[in-house]
């Protein structure tokens, strides 16, 4: 007796389908599963016997052989546990109805309940292009799956109900397609409860209106952390294709719950300084990703900047460029995106008070030198905007003139962000920051006081190559918040006054 059954497998975020074929034969009392699978795939034999005694169905006694196609791809995880249920009762011929077309994916348990598993958005996306008309997903995944539209999905709890579906007792019914609610922002923190700082707000609304990274450096209690942690308030919604890319991440890692099967905001990750590099950028023997990626269409948050180990901020260097990560395992190489917005937070020095206006810091000069030296040149380097947070005033602490809230400064950001969706309309690039290098002078043109102004800067602050690219990517911002196509001189002057922290500080140790 032979059947063979659709299912769906994973391998970082890449999705492939995979056969399930069963023979059963006259043969010694036996149950194999081949086709390169993990221990977690070969202990599903224990779960299926379990599950079919909870179903009252006797177990085959003969030669049971599953063969998991293609043979030569690693299969892993409980995932196709429902197929191999659904094989076995095929070859059984307990199953008479046509299974051509349905795909099968989740775990089964003991006692015949099928339990929730990571990753089922991508795989379900992979189902639809490869033509399969129904997918049978857990309970628990059904409103993930749903997001997708042009296939059926069918919610199943447990063995019965897929039982009773196939034999025509209780037709199950389609998961009604799932749409996102809009997005309410008014949970989140504010601008408004942020005293003074009018310079570093308006860099973190450029920064917001054109993705760029940011380092905000300044003394304990400046309001840096509280800065930071308010940039979720002031960015732009995803599109629903941004969503989708940022919900498979989290998919595959398990952090989405049945009541939010979609990501519908920005992501913000703000890790610990002491992750290790595996936990930064991804890895483990079947490479998982990593904050970077958690973080990716959203917002990576390094508080304490410089008490990180150097070694794994220099991990950032190359993904903050290629916009992915490339991880290399024994098990096979995963890519995993990684477009984010990086913002960094740190102190001067060891105790802090570094160029403070009215305290002395106590610092020995090395220390400070040392201090400063675990943010590399290149890391410096991709930061777009360098922003000191001044010391906070009494005047200002005190004051009861309302501040500005986020709701207006998100206003801004995305009236600057449809001008950059119209510019960029039939390319890849989505925001200012990642103008590639070949449309630098097309996208950003300038007049001619902004070019005579940018040599001079140029000239002055010996800027590199990356950093002239930055610069004018920044100017590009603030000229589309102005509402002008073409870069004038105040926008240049505006990008390059977000460039001379680096001159201040880390020339120390010239």
């Amino acid at each position: 007796m032979f059947a063979k059954i659709s299912s769906l497998g994973l391998f970082g975020l890449n999705a492939f389908p995979v056969d399930v074929e069963i023979d059963i034969s006259r043969g010694s009392p036996q149950f194999d599963i081949v086709g390169l699978p993990d221990m977690v795939v070969r202990e599903s034999r224990e779960r299926i016997r379990a599950a079919l005694r909870a179903c009252s169905i006797e177990f085959p006694v003969a030669s049971v052989m599953v063969n998991l196609a293609p043979a030569d791809t690693k299969k892993s995880g409980s995932v196709h546990d429902m197929a191999i249920f659904v094989a076995v009762l095929k070859a059984m011929r307990m199953i008479d109805s046509s299974l051509d077309g349905c795909a099968f994916i989740g775990e089964v348990s003991l006692n015949g309940d099928i339990r929730h598993i990571n990753g089922v958005l991508p795989m379900v996306m992979l189902a639809r292009e490869k033509g399969i008309k129904a997918v049978f997903v857990p309970a628990d995944n059904a409103a993930e799956a749903s997001v997708i539209s042009g296939i059926d999905i069918y919610a199943v709890k447990n063995a019965e109900e897929l039982i009773r579906h196939f034999r025509g007792i209780e037709l199950l019914q389609p998961h009604e397609h799932f749409i996102p609610p809009e997005t309410a922002y008014n949970e989140v923190l504010d601008f408004a409860d942020v005293r003074g700082q009018q310079s570093a707000k308006k860099a973190l609304e450029i920064a917001a209106a054109g993705g760029h990274n940011a380092l905000l450096i300044g003394s304990p209690g400046s309001g840096k952390s509280m800065l930071a942690k308010r940039m979720p308030s002031i960015l732009p919604p995803l599109t629903f294709e941004e969503a989708l890319e940022t919900t498979k991440v989290h998919s595959i890692s398990g952090l989405l719950s049945p009541d939010t099967p979609i990501i519908t905001k920005r992501p913000f990750r703000a890790p610990h300084h002491t992750i290790s590099s595996a936990g930064l950028a991804g890895g483990g023997t079947v490479p998982h990703p990593g904050e970077v990626s958690l973080a990716h269409n959203g917002l990576l948050f390094l508080d304490e900047l410089a008490e990180f180990d150097r070694r794994t901020l220099e991990i950032l260097r190359q993904p903050l460029e290629d916009r992915k990560v490339t991880i290399a395992r024994a098990s096979g190489t995963v890519t995993y995106p990684c477009t984010i917005m990086l913002i960094g937070a740190m102190n001067p020095c060891p105790c802090g008070y570094y160029g403070h206006p009215k305290r002395k810091c106590i610092c020995p000069h090395k220390k400070v030198v040392s201090y400063l030296s675990k943010i590399s040149g290149p890391l410096l380097d991709r930061f777009d905007l360098h922003i000191e947070a001044a010391p906070v005033e009494f005047s200002e602490l005190s004051s009861t003139a309302k501040e500005e809230p986020s709701a207006e400064i998100r206003k801004r950001v995305i009236a600057a962000r449809k001008i950059q969706a119209e510019r960029f309309k039939g390319t890849s690039i989505t925001c200012n920051a990642l103008i590639t290098s070949d449309k630098l002078q097309e996208m950003c043109p300038m007049d001619d006081g902004a070019v005579i102004l940018m040599k001079n800067v140029f000239d002055k602050l010996g800027l590199s190559a990356r950093a002239y690219d930055r610069i004018l990517k920044v100017a590009r911002t603030v000229a589309d918040i102005d509402g002008n196509e073409v870069i004038s001189k105040q926008h240049i002057a505006a990008a390059a006054q977000y460039r001379s922290l680096d001159r201040k500080y880390w020339s120390e140790g010239e």
